[in-house]
């Protein structure tokens, strides 16, 4: 069917009369198309023959206050690009539950945000649609992955990536020149990183089969190379981009040290570096054949670091503090960032004016992205953020608003892993955009986040707006993950990427 084609009026609404084909009915503004409405839109076509999307019209937006928004003709016209839409109608000629009446939907599908927040229309419509059909609350089923690698080929999926990145980029006016001439003043910038210190190993091996003894897979170890991780591998980012960092971190009483501090030298980045005898430094071995890792094996030791040591960040971030830019908070959540250094952090950024960055991982541990509070930008991934929330069920669009709500927070990543992430901006009404992960097939997507958070954090410390900051750390996630362990992405490899890529 022509995408035109799918947009219908109220002269041929009559489809529950005319067809004997279910419709399921789903209703919104569709300022954005992101993951979350996807997700919403393909949980309602399971449920009936027929996919029919209701738009609120600009009218209704406008009365309500809801801001800057796309035209109606414009959000029909991205809605009816899905395929798995069938028809479209804007309200602007009758309302939800004078549509309801009309063409009499099995179901009508509202996200989950209407679950306890109604105005009068939602109820009118709830109840029209109960008397011949069903309503369900529903956000879409929440997932980690995607499946994009099922319908198409890597290079096409690849280049309708960078075709709506550069759609993006006119949208907000967005030029190479102007992106590069923000590279060329990010030697500007001054920036203090603190965080827990990780050395990531990679075993290579060749795969033996299974043993005979039992189901285990037996594998002949032939190399291993050592990396840098954790927040060291931020403050390598960010010199790489050509920033002046200082990383301060605390490692354990061994060799593994070594090669944190070599590899921080060799990138050029200032340090104080504390030793506790306490804990060894956090050390994650990968064992993979190939480019497939096989599982890992992480040696940690992730409590409080002594009130000594913690008095001790505190005196060198004190010092620092009045010739920065910004700190970056890379908490891997192992016992480096205790709540009094947060504090003090929030208290040296109001008094000497710099920007906070913060990023909060907890894959495998306990934390709470939600303790940064009245950051300039947070980059939380979406379980990351649901865990904050204690909330699996609602839709992308209600954790995120509610994560900036919460925290206060200025600009907010929501990360989508293979769906790219999601740009707010917390100025009075909140601005959202989407944008696309780059790079498909990734070979090693460990540390993608750290270069998205270096190269968002360096952006906005040197002036960039946060629709340009995104497109910079889209383009730099896309180089990282190219290759094989952390390896921090230079600025000129970044500036030929871009000039390959944005037109």
């Amino acid at each position: 069917m022509e995408t035109h084609n799918k947009i219908i009026s109220v002269d041929n609404l009559a489809l529950g009369e005319e067809s004997e084909e279910s419709i399921a009915l789903c209703y919104g503004h569709f300022n954005l198309i992101h993951t979350g409405h996807l997700r919403y839109l393909q949980h309602a076509k399971t449920l009936a023959d027929k996919l029919v999307v209701a738009i609120i019209s600009d009218k209704e937006l406008d009365k309500d206050s809801f801001g800057s928004h796309f035209s109606e003709e414009e959000r029909s016209e991205s809605a009816t690009n899905l395929q798995i839409v069938d028809y479209v109608i804007i309200l602007n000629e009758l309302s939800l539950d004078e549509l309801v009446c009309t063409i009499k939907p099995k179901m009508l599908v509202l996200g989950k945000e209407f679950e306890q927040n109604r105005s009068n229309k939602i109820n009118l419509a709830i109840s029209e649609a109960n008397k011949k059909g069903c309503v369900m609350f529903h956000a879409g089923e929440v997932h980690y992955s995607n499946s994009s690698l099922l319908h198409g080929n890597v290079p096409d999926i690849e280049n309708r990536n960078i075709d709506q990145l550069n759609i993006i980029c006119k949208k907000h006016n967005i030029t190479l020149n102007k992106l590069q001439n923000r590279l060329k003043i990010f030697s500007d910038s001054r920036l203090v990183i603190i965080g827990d210190t990780i050395v990531d190993n990679y075993v290579a091996c060749d795969a033996l089969g299974m043993s005979a003894e039992a189901p285990v897979l037996v594998v002949k170890e032939l190399e291993n190379r050592e990396f840098s991780g954790g927040a060291s591998i931020v403050a390598s980012h960010v010199s790489a981009l050509g920033a002046t960092c200082h990383y301060i971190s605390v490692v354990g009483k061994d060799k593994q040290s070594d090669v944190v501090v070599k590899s921080l030298i060799d990138q050029g980045v200032n340090m104080d570096i504390i030793i506790d005898a306490s804990r060894p430094t956090t050390y994650k071995t990968r064992y993979m054949v190939e480019n497939q890792k096989l599982f890992r094996v992480s040696r940690i030791k992730d409590h409080k670091v002594s009130e000594k040591i913690e008095q001790e960040i505190i005196d060198k971030l004190t010092i620092l503090a009045p010739d920065i830019d910004g700190i970056l908070v890379s908490d891997f959540v192992y016992g480096v960032v205790t709540k009094k250094i947060l504090n003090v952090i929030s208290d040296l950024s109001k008094k000497f004016n710099f920007k906070l960055y913060g990023d909060l991982q907890c894959s495998s541990q306990v934390g709470k992205v939600s303790k940064f509070n009245n950051f300039d930008l947070i980059t939380p991934t979406e379980k990351e953020s649901r865990i904050a929330l204690d909330d699996n069920e609602s839709g992308i669009e209600w954790i995120s608003n509610t994560l900036l709500k919460d925290t206060r927070s200025k600009n907010m990543l929501m990360k989508l892993g293979s769906d790219g992430f999601i740009a707010y901006n917390n100025s009075g009404l909140i601005k959202r955009q989407n944008f696309p992960a780059l790079s498909v097939n990734p070979v090693d997507v460990t540390g993608a986040g750290d270069s998205l958070f270096a190269a968002m954090s360096v952006s906005l410390s040197s002036g960039a707006d946060l629709m340009e900051a995104s497109v910079i750390g889209s383009c730099i996630a896309s180089l990282f993950v190219k290759s094989i362990g952390n390896v921090p992405v230079k600025i000129d490899e970044l500036n030929r990427y871009m000039s390959e890529i944005i037109r």
